[in-house]
This record gives C-alpha cells, structure tokens and sequence, in this order.
C-alpha cells in the first residue's frame, strides 16, 4: 500500500511539472497575467452620440450669437432714429424758447449717446440761454374780435381753414376747445388734423424749417395717420438733418443720406442748400478722399454720380480720368509674328492625265 501511495505522488509531482512546464514565468514577473478585454461597442456608440450632442451644442450656440449680433445692430439703428427725432424736437423747442424741454430732451440725448452730432453744443446754448432774464414787456391794447360763444370761434376756424391761414386756423381751434371741449368733437379734431398737416408741410417745403415742420406733422399724426406724402416729406426731412449732422465730418455718410433725400425731394432745403446740391458737393468730397486712399473704382463710380448731378470741375474732371485709367487699364494688343514662307509658287499645273499602258 506504500508503494501505490508513493506511485500517486510522483505523477502528481509529474503533472504539476508538466503544467509549469508549459506556461514559463520570467524571473520579474511577480503579477499574475490578466486577460485583455476587449472594448465595449456600447461605450464606442455613447463617445459617437456625445459627441454629435456636442456639434448640435455648437452649432445652437453659434446662432444664438448670431441672433444676438443682429438684434443688437436693429436696436442701435431704433436708437438713432429715435434720439434723431428726440434732437429735432429739442431744435424746435428751442426755436419756441420752450428751454426746458429742451434742456431734458439734449440730457436724455446725451445720456444714451454722449457722442450724438451737435447735442452738447446745444445743451450749452439752451443753458445760455435759459439762464438769460427775459425782459418784461408793457401789456399793449389789443383789439378785442367780435366773437362771443364756441359757435362764433368755430366759424372763425372754418374761415381761417378756408384762407390757409394755418396758425390762426389753430389759434381758433385751441378757443374752441377751450369753450367747450365737447363741442363737435369730431369734426374739431378733423380740423386739427389738416392744419396741422398743411402747416408742418409748408413749413418744410416752401419755409425751409425742418424742425418746425417734423414737430407739425408729428403732432397731426396724434389725430389722424398721415398721408403717404406727408410721412415721405417727413421721412426726407430728418434724414436731411442727420446728413447735416455729417456735413464736413464725415463725407461718406452725408452722401448717402443726401442720396435719399435728393432721390424723392430734391429741393429740400435747410435755409442753405437743396438736398441735390448737398447730394452733389458731398459725392464729389467723397470722390476725392476715395481718390487719395487709391481706390479708384470706387472713386470712378462716385464721381460718375456726382456728374449725373451737375457739371464737374475741372480737377474733379481729371481725377476721374485718371480713376478711371487706373480702374480699367488699357490691355495690351499681342503682335502679329510673320515667318518667310516660300515665295515659290508653281504657276503652271499639269493637265495631262497618267495614260494607261498596254
């Protein structure tokens, strides 16, 4: 029983060799070898939806900043039309010695655009001016209309109305109401509406008085809609004044307001100029500051407009030629390149056809 006891344990010892035998260990190697894994084709697909999440994330967020870029631009252009309107509100209250209004309108101006054209050298005039005594005038005998009652100064607006006397119109209007103001209602607020209307539109067509006339046309428009021509002339007006307020500072965009004031109203006036001689003074400046920076199609096409305007002087005439040489340079013609061919040319050509052996 020994004998089989030690026979089991030397083929044990045998298969325990033959084991290590077939998986040798280096001498260094103190860890046991693990089994590679293989990655996960789930946790590939996750990294791929991550990451398009990712792109989807960009994108979106790129037209939001877009989105914000535009809304920004649209409300600086509210902006400035607003704060124009404002400007010229101010220039009227001025005119009517109303300097307080004034005075706020140029502050509230200057608060949101401190760089606005002209807005605090008119603060300081209104300021000046305020700050003035006015004299005391002597009460003078005026003589008293012939009108008792809201009827007579109704009548008496009518009559005004008729004469196109649009601030007596007004005057009248203004007793009315202060008569009864629930006296023919409608019909008194009709009437405001046409003097008003005729008065602002005179005003900028035949007076020259921008501001006046934009203060007219906007106070008409609290009782009624304007007409189409009362909101261009309207329109054309302070575009006017704001290419005014670039006159001399900055060429480009006075020529591009004036460009649309000349396009509909040419002769718009300020008390100095018509909108088409502005038009054509500003394009010619332009003209030259785009020949200066060597920019000579541009130039070329601005002084063109320029001519379709009036007639060029003689130094915008040659900046054009010149831009216009520099624009569209002359291409060179390729010369014809001729080789002696032979000269030799035989006169006589044989007739005599090949004859047929026998």
């Amino acid at each position: 029983m020994s004998e089989d006891f030690e026979t089991t344990q030397i083929n044990k010892r045998a298969d325990m060799e033959s084991t290590q035998a077939s998986q040798p260990l280096k001498e260094d190697d103190t860890q046991p070898i693990r089994p590679v894994k293989k990655p996960s084709r789930w946790k590939s697909i996750l990294i791929g939806v991550i990451g398009f999440l990712l792109l989807i994330g960009l994108g979106g967020f790129g037209g939001y900043s877009s989105g914000i870029g535009v809304r920004k631009n649209a409300e600086e252009s509210i902006m400035v039309q607003q704060l124009t309107e404002q400007y010229s509100f101010a220039l009227v209250d001025i005119e009517f010695g109303r300097y307080e209004n004034a005075r706020q309108r140029l502050e509230y101006i200057i608060q949101r655009d401190p760089n606005f054209p002209g807005a605090q050298e008119k603060l300081t005039e209104v300021l000046v001016l305020s700050s003035v005594p006015t004299p005391t005038l002597a009460p003078t005998l005026t003589a008293t209309p012939d009108y008792s009652g809201v009827e007579s100064a109704y009548a008496r607006a009518q009559d005004l109305i008729r004469a196109q006397d649009w601030i007596g119109a007004l005057t009248a209007l203004d007793t009315v109401r202060k008569l009864d103001i629930n006296y023919k209602a409608a019909q008194v607020d009709g009437m405001y509406y046409f003097a008003l209307r005729n008065q602002g539109y005179n005003l900028i067509t035949q007076g020259g008085n921008l501001e006046g006339g934009i203060y007219y046309l906007t106070l008409a428009e609290r009782f009624g809609p304007l007409d189409n021509t009362a909101v261009g002339l309207r329109d054309g007006a302070r575009s006017y004044m704001v290419g005014a307020s670039f006159w001399e500072l900055n060429w480009e965009q006075a020529a591009n307001y004036f460009e649309q004031v000349a396009a509909g109203w040419p002769s718009m006036w300020d008390g100095t100029m018509t909108a088409g001689e502005r038009y054509y003074i500003a394009s010619v400046r332009f003209a030259d500051e785009l020949y200066t920076k060597q920019s000579y199609c541009s130039a070329y096409d601005q002084y063109a407009k320029a001519a379709a305007i009036g007639q060029l002087d003689g130094d915008a005439q040659a900046k054009q030629a010149q831009a216009y040489n520099n624009c569209y340079p002359p291409t060179a013609v390729p010369e014809v390149v001729t080789t002696d061919a032979p000269t030799d040319v035989p006169t006589e050509v044989p007739t005599d056809a090949p004859t047929q052996g026998p």
